[in-house]
C-alpha cells in the first residue's frame, strides 16, 4: 500500500498507479461479462459522474422509497439508536461507502448532542468524495474528530485493524448489501466480521420484501430515469473503453422475481449489432433481443436476515424499521 498526500485528516490507501489500474480492471471486467453465455456488467461500474448525479434524481424520484425510508428511520429513531452505540463508551464509526454521508450526519449530529466519545471514519473508493466530506465536516460539525480513509472496504478494514484497535461501529447502509447474491452477501459479511472485535457493532440497511408492484415501480420509474442511469454504463464504455454501442437501439428492463426475493434489470438490444472494444481489441456479437444483466436487488424476509447474520457470526441485537415496514436498519453484534 502507498499512502499519497493529502489533507491530515485523509488515508489514502489507493495506490499511485490507481486510475490506470482501475480502467484496466474496468476493460477486463466488462470483457469477461459480455462474453458470458448470459451476458452481464457489473452494476459497481454504474457511477462516473454523470452515473452519480442520475443516482441523485433516481434518490428522489416518488417511486424510489428507499432513501425516504431509511431517512425516516434515522430521523425518527436516532435517539435510540445513538444510545445503542454509545452504550460501551469511544468507539470509531465506520462509514463503508460514505459518500456525501447525508444520513450518517443525522446520526453523527445526534451523537454529539448526546456528547458520546467517537471518531468518524469515512470510507470511500473515491478521494474526491472524501476531500468533499472533509471539508464539509470542518465547516458544518467541526467538533467531530474524522479520520477518513480512501480505499476499497477491506483495505480500509485491514487498516483500522492495525492501527485503530479500539472499539468499531461498521455502518453499511442504503441496502447496498443487496446487491450481493446470498452466498456473496454472508462471504462479505463474514470477511467484515474477520476485521472486528466480540462485542462490535455492525449496523445494516436491509430492503424488505413487501408488495411486488412497489418494488418494481421503485426500479422502472415512469420519468425514465432508472433507464438512463442503466443505460449510461454503455455510454461509459464507449467514452472510456473504444466502445461503439448504440446505446439507441438497447432498451432498459426491470421485473421482481419474488419467489427468489430478488429485482433484476437488464439492457435489450433491439437489434443484431456486433460491439467493438478498442480497449481489448475484441467485437462482441448481439443477437437481436439478447440481454445483458446489469444489477440484482434482493430484498429480505426477518427470516433470512437472521440466517444471514447467524451465517457470518453476527447476532440480532435490534432490528430499526420505517412505518410502512418497507426498510430496516438491523444493528449486529459481532460473536
Amino acid at each position: 500500500m502507498s499512502l499519497t498526500t493529502l489533507p491530515t485528516t485523509i488515508i489514502n490507501l489507493n495506490q499511485k498507479t490507481s486510475s490506470l489500474n482501475s480502467q484496466t480492471s474496468f476493460a477486463q471486467d466488462v470483457s469477461l461479462g459480455l462474453n458470458k453465455k448470459s451476458k452481464t456488467l457489473s452494476s459497481r461500474y454504474f457511477y462516473d459522474g454523470l452515473g452519480s448525479q442520475l443516482f441523485q434524481q433516481i434518490m428522489n424520484l416518488p417511486e424510489y422509497y428507499l432513501t425516504r425510508c431509511e431517512h425516516e428511520i434515522f430521523t425518527g429513531q436516532k435517539e435510540v439508536i445513538s444510545r445503542a452505540f454509545a452504550q460501551n463508551g469511544f468507539f470509531h464509526l465506520v462509514d463503508l461507502g460514505a459518500g456525501d454521508a447525508l444520513k450518517t450526519k443525522i446520526l453523527i449530529k445526534e451523537l454529539v448532542r448526546q456528547d458520546v466519545n467517537f471518531e468518524y471514519v469515512p470510507v470511500d473508493i473515491s478521494g474526491d468524495a472524501m476531500l468533499a466530506l472533509d471539508a464539509d465536516f470542518r465547516i458544518e460539525i467541526p467538533q467531530v474528530k474524522v479520520q477518513a480513509i480512501v480505499g476499497d472496504y477491506f483495505s480500509s478494514l485491514e487498516w483500522l485493524h492495525q492501527h485503530k484497535p479500539k472499539r468499531k461501529i461498521i455502518l453499511f447502509l442504503g441496502s447496498n448489501i443487496g446487491n450481493f447474491t446470498k452466498s456473496e452477501s454472508i462471504a462479505f459479511l463474514q470477511q467484515i466480521r474477520q476485521h472486528l472485535e466480540p462485542g462490535d457493532l455492525l449496523f445494516l440497511g436491509v430492503d424488505l420484501k413487501k408488495e411486488p408492484a412497489i418494488i418494481l415501480r421503485a426500479y422502472a420509474d415512469a420519468t425514465g430515469v432508472t433507464a438512463e442511469f442503466n443505460l449510461n454504463l454503455l455510454r461509459r464504455i464507449n467514452r472510456e473503453l473504444g466502445g461503439n454501442f448504440q446505446v439507441d437501439q438497447f432498451m432498459h428492463h426491470a421485473m421482481y422475481n419474488p419467489l427468489e426475493g430478488v429485482m433484476q434489470s437488464f439492457l435489450i438490444s433491439r437489434i443484431k449489432q456486433d460491439v467493438c472494444l478498442a480497449a481489448t481489441g475484441e467485437t462482441i456479437q448481439f443477437e437481436a433481443w439478447e440481454a445483458i444483466h446489469t444489477e440484482n436487488s434482493h430484498k429480505y424476509s426477518q427470516s433470512s436476515i437472521a440466517e444471514m447474520a447467524q451465517k457470518s457470526s453476527f447476532r440480532i441485537d435490534t432490528v430499526f424499521q420505517d412505518q410502512k415496514n418497507y426498510f430496516a436498519d438491523i444493528l449486529l453484534i459481532a460473536d
